[in-house]
């Protein structure tokens, strides 16, 4: 009786049988660290010190300009940024865009009793779960279709982290908008002159009602007074300037930060517009 020839093994059979016989081997004489895991550290180490070289060059060659420019703006961006205005009252802060998530959290739990929440009540909660996930779930199964409370879990937290990151990205400073919308009512409650019209622009964009209160709008923080009759006490020009230049020089322990890098000008604007505000007619 003639013999069956055997049927000659697919390609997919043999790179089972190969790899088989690599783990086999693997497990019993182990792997050992050198040359395998130091060349692999090796060629990823090379290759990200290569990207840094490469983006580095191309800054820097990209940069330079025709004309040597230190401000040209190149491929990567300039070489030396422009000098920063540290009295500048239009400019929006923005974080970085990994931060973008909390950034968009801060405006929707915006008010002082919810910001707590925002800020380390959700991530730290969230944070906690996930670490504590490889210790609370600890089934086999590993198949996503098994796992159905894990996957739509994890899929929402994606989802969710992916809008806040864009509404992060997209949204717009509104706060400054919104508080120079009361500019013509403090002018006319106040009865301001026109020399304390320049003060209320700025104050109104400087930031001031993050901390202080002025007819009915702004907030009390860390203990700030409301500024509605400031003008009242007659504390003069020259007492305001000193003391929007260096807070806690003229009132030691004062949480306010100093505001000298405004300029003269501009202090001496707002002085003026501190001086005017006597309390709503």
């Amino acid at each position: 009786m003639a013999a069956i020839p055997k049927e000659k093994p697919s390609r997919i059979d043999e790179l089972r049988a190969e790899f088989a016989r690599y783990k086999a081997d693997v497990k019993e004489r182990g792997k050992p660290f050198y040359p395998y895991a130091m060349f692999h550290d090796t060629i990823m180490s090379l290759v990200v010190v290569c990207t840094i070289i490469g983006l580095a060059v191309i800054w820097k060659w990209s940069a330079w300009g025709p004309d040597h420019d230190p401000l040209h703006k190149g491929l990567l961006g300039a070489e030396v940024a422009a000098p920063a205005d540290p009295g500048t009252t239009s400019f929006v802060p923005r974080p970085d865009w990994y931060f973008y998530f909390l950034f968009y959290l801060l405006r929707i739990f915006k008010w002082p009793e919810s910001v707590f929440l925002g800020t380390v009540g959700v991530p730290t909660i969230a944070l906690m779960l996930l670490i504590g996930l490889p210790f609370l779930d600890r089934r086999r199964a590993r198949r996503p279709s098994a796992r159905p409370v894990a996957m739509v879990a994890a899929v929402l937290t994606i989802v969710s982290m992916a809008v806040l990151t864009w509404k992060g990205a997209t949204a717009k400073e509104a706060l400054a908008s919104e508080v120079k919308q009361n500019i013509p009512r403090w002018i006319k409650d106040e009865q301001l002159p026109p020399a304390a019209r320049p003060g209320v622009q700025l104050f109104a964009t400087a930031g001031c009602t993050a901390c202080h209160t002025y007819d009915g709008a702004g907030g009390a923080n860390l203990g700030a007074p409301d500024l509605t009759d400031i003008g009242t006490r007659n504390l003069g020009i020259d007492f305001q300037i000193k003391h929007l230049q260096c807070p806690s020089c003229v009132n030691p322990g004062s949480p306010m930060p100093p505001f000298a890098s405004l300029g003269d000008e501009r202090l001496k604007q707002l002085a003026i517009f501190l001086e005017a505000s006597k309390g709503t007619h």
